[in-house]
């Protein structure tokens, strides 16, 4: 089998993947959906922004809690049942749509109970890679499940926005519901005695305070969930960025927005396959991904047209990958077993619970500044937050990170070393 798809020669996780593919297909098609149901029943941005919030308020809440729980129970179990209660809020939306009765309180509480179920289910999900493929085929197993992320991303959207145009948005929600049946499938047909299991955590008092200090001792652990803070607050807001560029900047409409949206999927897919290839993540990778990215939406906020914007956003996803599979890959790795549950946790804390808090901000630099603003400030703060992870674990670590220019670009760690050196011939 090709390294890239090594992780598919573990049954277990060919399981979870063939389910992952279906499901998440289905989560994009119901965010299409649930969209343009509450544009519908509204016809107002501010209650589309409140739906988005309830949703993703739970993980800023919730997400550390998540962790604790994944370290003291099977995270298989967990996993069965977060996915069933998500599926549970499709049925209900999706009914109450097909039987006419919808109000939009009906997708506010919807919205927020899915969103407690994502709170519950990511940090579980995430740590339960480690025990079905093992810390040597981490790092590919991650990588592969950002790239089943972003083929749903792609086919998700337009299969729901052909449906709604056939047979409206009930039906989607009904199918999104069925999608759940795959990955709970999945989970069932496991075979336990192949699951690399570990120490699970007994329930004491503190353990929350207990992630917290197990981080911050551990530079290499700080390294990936600082930086993963800084470019998901204010660099990861493209829905946000491309919406305001493609319509403010450039005069064009949703479709040349959706365009704008594949290229960053496609860069992304194409990230997340070459990552796949890669042994093990290196902090050099991981701290030049989130340069690479920096600079890139900085670039991309500069662009002179509308077909420049959408070709430079291909390599702005494969930047955007690079960097999120290997700071994943990074903290799973560098976590023991019984504490890997709240370390992701924690660290999905930094790079989703974030969202409500940088939105606003990076939408009031649009407003204020112009549509490329928003894109070249998101890009300023990711490289500022980037430059600041790195100078605190160079730091702590007493480390150098030396640029080499030639014979080719090169980001080189050496450990104990207490001095920067930019090095070109």
């Amino acid at each position: 089998m090709s390294p890239t798809f090594r992780s598919l020669s573990n049954r277990n996780y060919r399981l979870f993947a063939s389910g992952q593919i279906v499901s998440l297909t289905g989560t994009w098609m119901q965010r299409i959906a649930q969209d343009w149901l509450v544009l519908q029943l509204t016809h107002s941005g501010t209650a589309l922004g409140v739906t988005t919030a309830l949703q993703f308020a739970p993980i800023l809440l919730l997400s550390m809690y998540a962790g604790v729980l994944a370290d003291r129970y099977s995270k298989r179990f967990i996993l069965v049942l977060t996915q069933a209660g998500m599926g549970v809020t499709a049925v209900v939306l999706g009914l109450l749509v097909v039987t006419g009765v919808v109000n939009i309180w009906h997708v506010y509480a919807l919205a927020f109970l899915l969103g407690i179920g994502n709170a519950l289910d990511n940090p579980t999900r995430q740590a339960f890679v480690t025990e079905m493929v093992g810390h040597d085929d981490l790092p590919n197993a991650v990588s592969l499940n950002s790239a089943t992320f972003n083929l749903a991303r792609i086919l998700g959207p337009a299969v729901a926005g052909l449906l709604i145009a056939w047979v409206g948005t009930g039906l989607v929600f009904l199918l999104n519901a069925a999608s759940f049946v795959a990955v709970i499938a999945g989970l069932l047909a496991m075979r336990e005695d192949e699951l690399y299991g570990g120490r699970r955590a007994t329930r004491e008092p503190g353990q929350l305070r207990e992630a917290w200090r197990y981080v911050w001792q551990r530079p290499d652990l700080m390294l990936p969930v600082t930086m993963a803070l800084f470019v998901a607050t204010f660099g990861l807001k493209f829905q946000i960025t491309t919406a305001l560029m493609a319509k403010h900047e450039f005069g064009r409409g949703a479709a040349q927005f959706g365009l704008l949206s594949t290229a960053l999927a496609c860069g992304s897919l194409v990230g997340a396959l070459l990552a796949a290839r890669r042994e093990r993540p290196r902090h050099r990778v991981l701290v030049g991904a989130a340069l690479a990215f920096s600079l890139l939406e900085i670039a991309d906020g500069l662009m002179p047209s509308y077909t420049a914007l959408m070709i430079l956003l291909v390599p702005t996803g494969i930047a955007v990958l690079t960097f999120t599979t290997s700071a994943n890959s990074t903290v799973q790795l560098g976590s023991s077993a019984a504490m890997r549950g709240r370390v992701m946790g924690l660290y999905l804390l930094a790079f989703l619970g974030t969202a409500p808090l940088g939105a606003p901000i990076i939408g009031w630099l649009g407003q204020v500044g112009g549509a490329r603003a928003s894109l070249v400030g998101g890009g300023l703060l990711s490289l500022v937050g980037t430059l600041l992870a790195v100078a605190l674990f160079a730091r702590r670590r007493h480390v150098v990170f030396r640029a080499r220019l030639r014979p080719r670009p090169r980001l080189l760690v050496l450990e104990q070393q207490v001095v920067e050196e930019a090095e070109s011939a």
